[in-house]
């Protein structure tokens, strides 16, 4: 797929950029050298590969490093909701704004 300078001027408008003649052919060489990166990445046979959990895991094993999911803070609902205008079983309460 390869961009033409009226692509690069709609992107342009709908972006609500202007660019000058030298930026717009900048930007439709570099567009299009990204869509050639796409299409050859594309051309790769990736059908007996296997994917990966992290990009590293293709030379070393990975051991994540994840925490237990516990609560590490104290439980302070009413104590944040002292100075709200409007509480109700443990909720604030805010005027309605849509109707």
């Amino acid at each position: 797929m390869a961009l033409t300078p009226q692509d690069i001027g709609r992107i342009a408008n709908l972006a609500r950029l202007e660019l000058t003649a030298t930026e717009s052919e900048r930007m439709l060489t570099q567009l299009n050298g990204f869509f050639d990166i796409v299409e050859k990445m594309r051309a790769v046979d990736t059908s007996g590969v296997t994917p990966l959990a992290h990009p590293v895991a293709a030379i070393q094993d990975v051991a994540l490093r994840l925490r237990e999911d516990v609560a590490s803070e104290p439980n302070q609902r009413e104590a944040n909701q002292q100075s709200a205008p409007a509480v109700e079983r443990g909720l604030f309460l805010v005027p309605k704004v849509i109707e």
